[in-house]
């Protein structure tokens, strides 16, 4: 599993963050999507689907 985040569209809900904290965080300048991870460990690839469901903006993808 890859992960992709597009900065350009997230608009700083937070949740992907609030989900997978060990993968995903937000820049404390513009409070869009940082990735930590680009390939999570398998042990939190359910997570990373629930927190890509999750994102209003659909600024973040699996590849």
């Amino acid at each position: 599993m890859e992960i992709k985040a597009d900065t350009t569209v997230c608009i700083g809900a937070g949740m992907c963050a609030l989900t997978v904290p060990a993968v995903f965080d937000q820049s404390e300048e513009e409070g869009t999507v940082l990735l930590l991870q680009q390939v999570p460990p398998e042990d939190l690839e359910d997570a990373v689907r629930r927190a890509v469901t999750l994102c209003p903006s659909g600024a973040i993808s699996i590849a």
